[in-house]
């Protein structure tokens, strides 16, 4: 008996690979293996909506053809359930796919779909928001705030607001309590972490494992403008837990107290208070890797 699967495409989602995508799935997908379904998204959260509705019509894979944002809604949808989440990566960043080893090729990408190899990895909530690969706050939700707002997405212009905002980011007093052990703070970033990076291999948490039931909490502590490129080019190195204003902890659950009220849930942004509830979810998401 044949597999269902179902494609679902943001077709707005990063510089719009998306349109090649129903002829690969037409030429490449093994139909001696799935029957398949495409559908569109139309609006923020709809994928939400789909893939629930694949998990209800027992599909036994759902592809997010986008990025992580993509991943995320869809994600949500599958966990706890006997659904598999497939990735087409068409994003921007790609963060969780990358962290997977799936293919930014999405030819390379089918290829994996196509040998149904399904491992479980974990996931984690803030308050009522689940999330499959990084959530913080301070300065990179803020950049993911002000990245929403632009129309052209992709790498470069996610750069130059990186570095625009850069002078004008003040690092805010926060809270942490781990165990009932509060850690005052005075953050740039603070970054809990299943996967390792953000996206377009920046690398947040060298160490961390997204199927060893923890989670890497990423303090980036307040540090001079002067530091600013090398903290940025440690990122990309793989390094930055070797910075002096860095620290990384494993953690299982933990509560975030900040003076601001928004963050960042797998790169999108989100208003979310002032407290920030953290529990990790072990092994409750299926997801095909190669």
């Amino acid at each position: 008996m044949k597999k269902k699967i179902l494609f679902i495409i943001n077709p707005i989602s990063g510089v719009g690979r998306h349109k090649t995508v129903e002829k690969l799935i037409d030429e490449k997908l093994d139909r001696s293996i799935f029957d398949y379904e495409l559908s569109y998204t139309n609006a923020s959260k709809h994928a939400i909506e789909l893939s629930k509705k694949a998990v209800e019509e027992n599909f036994n894979i759902v592809v997010a053809v986008g990025g992580d944002g993509s991943v995320n809604e869809i994600g949500k949808s599958l966990v706890g359930t006997n659904t598999a989440l497939a990735i087409l990566p068409c994003g921007s960043g790609n963060g969780t796919a990358r962290h997977l080893k799936i293919p930014m090729n999405l030819e390379k990408a089918m290829h994996v779909i196509n040998q149904g190899n399904i491992s479980s990895i974990d996931t984690f909530t803030i308050n009522d928001e689940t999330v499959i690969n990084t959530a913080g706050i301070g300065y990179a939700a803020r950049i993911a705030h002000e990245f929403s707002k632009i129309k052209k997405r992709g790498f470069s212009n996610y750069i130059k607001i990186a570095v625009r905002d850069s002078m004008k980011y003040k690092s805010q007093n926060c809270e942490v309590e781990i165990n009932g052990e509060i850690k005052k703070l005075n953050a740039f970033i603070i970054d809990i972490a299943n996967g390792t990076q953000w996206g377009n291999n920046a690398v947040i948490a060298p160490h961390a494992k997204n199927d060893d039931g923890l989670l890497d909490l990423c303090i980036v502590n307040d540090f001079p403008f002067i530091n600013f490129s090398l903290m940025a080019a440690r990122l990309f190195t793989r390094s930055i837990h070797r910075s002096k204003f860095v620290e990384i902890i494993k953690v299982k659950e933990l509560i975030i107290r900040q003076e601001r009220d928004y963050a960042h849930i797998d790169g999108e942004p989100v208003f979310i208070g002032k407290e920030l509830k953290i529990k990790i979810n072990p092994l409750s998401l299926k997801v095909l890797v190669p």
